[in-house]
C-alpha cells in the first residue's frame, strides 16, 4: 500500500468531521467580526462538499481493494486445516475468499450488524481474531473500525441477527453479480459449508422450492434457502434486505421461522 493510501485511510473517514469544524469555525469568525461574508464563499463551501465527497469516495475504493487484495497472515489457513483436515489448500483459499466475501458485505453495511452464515468462514474469522494485533491493523486499513467476532448462525426468532443475515446475504450477492430476491445460483459465502461437507456447517440452496419439493418427497431438506431472506416468515426487515437495500421499502415479517428451514439461534 502506497503512503499516500495510508494517510487517506487514517485521515479518509475524518473528512467530513474536519469540513465542519472548518466552517463552524468560519460562521463562529463571522459572528465574532474577525472578517465579513463574500459571496467568493459560496465558491468555498460548493468546493468543500466536493472534496469531502471525493476522499469519501477514495476511501470506501481504496478499503475495498484492501479487503479484495491485501494478504491475509499465511498461518490462517494452516490452522483452518487443523479444526477441518479434510479440507486442501484449494478449499482453504476459497473459505479465505468467503472471508473476505464477508468483510466486503460489513464495509458496506456501514457498521451495522453483519452475520456470519458460514461455520467453515467463521472458523477462519476465529483463528485471525485471536492474534490482536495483526486483525486490529488488518480492520483499521479495511474496514476502519475493529469488527468484533460473533458466531455463525442462520435465520431464527431474533430480528437483529436475522437482519445481520440478510445485510450478508445481499452484498454477497451483490459481489457476485446475483439477484439476491431471486438467486439463480449461491454466493461463495453461503455455499462453502455444504461445498466442504463442513460438520454441523449451515447448508443452503438458492430457491425455497427445492426444499418444499423435498419435503413433498417425504423427507426434510435439513437447509436453509437463498430466497428466504426476502420474504416475511423470518422476524425482521425483509422488504429491503435489513436495509442494505435502500431503493425498496423495508417490511418487518411477522413471525418465526420453523421446521426444516428454520433454526440457528
Amino acid at each position: 500500500m502506497k503512503r499516500f493510501e495510508q494517510v487517506l485511510l487514517r485521515l479518509g473517514d475524518k473528512v467530513m468531521l474536519l469540513a465542519i469544524a472548518a466552517w463552524v469555525a468560519a460562521v463562529g469568525g463571522i459572528f465574532a467580526g474577525a472578517w465579513r461574508l463574500k459571496g467568493v464563499w459560496v465558491l468555498y463551501a460548493v468546493a468543500t462538499v466536493i472534496i469531502t465527497t471525493l476522499a469519501r469516495q477514495w476511501t470506501r475504493a481504496v478499503r475495498q481493494r484492501t479487503i479484495r487484495e491485501a494478504p491475509l497472515p499465511r498461518f490462517l489457513q494452516r490452522k483452518l486445516r487443523e479444526t477441518y483436515p479434510h479440507l486442501s489448500v484449494r478449499d482453504c483459499e476459497l473459505v479465505e475468499r468467503g472471508l473476505r466475501q464477508f468483510f466486503l458485505a460489513c464495509l458496506r453495511s456501514n457498521r451495522q450488524f453483519v452475520a456470519m452464515p458460514s461455520r467453515a468462514v467463521d472458523a477462519l474469522w476465529h483463528e485471525f481474531i485471536l492474534h490482536t494485533q495483526a486483525y486490529r491493523s488488518w480492520c483499521h486499513n479495511a474496514l476502519g473500525f475493529f469488527l468484533h467476532h460473533t458466531p455463525a448462525e442462520a435465520l431464527g426468532k431474533r430480528a437483529r441477527n436475522n437482519d445481520g443475515l440478510r445485510r450478508a446475504w445481499y452484498w454477497a450477492c451483490k459481489e457476485e453479480s446475483i439477484d439476491p430476491k431471486s438467486p439463480s445460483r449461491l454466493p461463495l459465502l453461503f455455499a462453502l459449508d455444504a461445498k466442504f461437507a463442513i460438520p454441523n456447517g449451515f447448508t443452503y440452496v438458492p430457491d425455497c422450492s427445492i426444499l418444499d419439493r423435498q419435503r413433498d418427497g417425504g423427507g426434510c431438506g435439513g437447509g436453509h434457502c437463498g430466497t428466504s431472506f426476502s420474504d416475511g416468515s423470518h422476524s425482521g426487515s425483509s422488504g429491503d434486505f435489513g436495509g442494505a437495500d435502500s431503493s425498496d421499502g423495508g417490511g418487518d415479517g411477522g413471525g418465526d421461522g420453523g421446521g426444516c428451514g428454520g433454526g440457528g439461534d
